[in-house]
């Protein structure tokens, strides 16, 4: 197997599994975290995604896009296609795992919360208010400035070597972190189609005590929204950077 898909699948997998286990933290019944809070939720992904960044590079990805979106972004911007359907393979099911160990971590406190609406926040994206033009455009945005933000990070105008060495993953990580705490209170910010899908697939086949259902209804939005973001910003790319 190609080094990088495993660095993607491993990264995208720790990316979920401390993501979505700070959201698990925060809303489930009787964790120590209860209550924490959308600061403590937004500062935690953005940690949660440099550390799968480090992961990702470390496991043999050093593209470390652990993102469909950027992953799309960037093969538009160069024209090369060929790594964007292995990559989001890996990234998804790097997803699907990384739910499934925020069950496992989780497992006592599932049965003792008892709003499934909880439960499925812990794996996937919703909207405060439910308008899908609306939500669209917010994840579009959120994925759009993701991406020009990475792009910009590691362009030659920025730096003509790029950040110093292990600088990029904690810069890409602040980035996420201002977007939760900036945009992320109309969607929850998923600007990451493999971070919703993966984890909502693991939400769906998992025995969560009431869990109720996995709103495939929405599954959409973050999904078609991140990559029409992600396409966006490879366009601005190729065309602006």
């Amino acid at each position: 197997m190609d080094q990088r898909l495993i660095g993607e699948f491993m990264g995208t997998l720790v990316l979920v599994l401390l993501g979505n286990g700070i959201v698990a933290n925060v809303l489930l019944t009787n964790s120590k975290g209860q209550g924490g809070g959308w600061i403590v939720i937004s500062t935690g992904w953005g940690v949660a995604v440099m550390a799968g960044v480090f992961a990702a590079i470390a496991c043999g990805s050093p593209d470390a896009h652990i993102n469909p979106a950027v992953t799309l972004a960037f093969a538009i911007s160069s024209g090369d296609f060929s790594k964007f359907v292995p990559y989001l393979i890996a990234q998804v099911l790097g997803g699907v795992v990384g739910g499934m160990f925020v069950w496992l971590h989780f497992l006592p406190h599932w049965a003792v919360t008892a709003d499934p609406g909880l439960k499925l926040a812990c794996f996937s994206t919703g909207p405060a208010i439910r308008d899908t033009p609306a939500n669209l455009i917010s994840e579009i945005i959120g994925t759009f400035v993701l991406v020009l933000i990475i792009a910009s990070i590691f362009s030659k105008a920025v730096s003509a070597t790029g950040p110093v060495a292990g600088l990029g993953p904690f810069l890409v990580g602040g980035a996420v972190w201002a977007i939760g705490s900036g945009l992320g209170g109309t969607t929850g910010f998923a600007i990451n189609p493999a971070r919703d899908l993966g984890p909502r697939i693991a939400h769906a086949i998992l025995p969560i005590a009431g869990k109720g259902n996995s709103d495939w209804g929405y599954a959409m939005v973050p999904v078609v929204g991140g990559l029409v973001g992600g396409a966006l910003a490879g366009v601005f790319i190729k065309l602006a950077l």
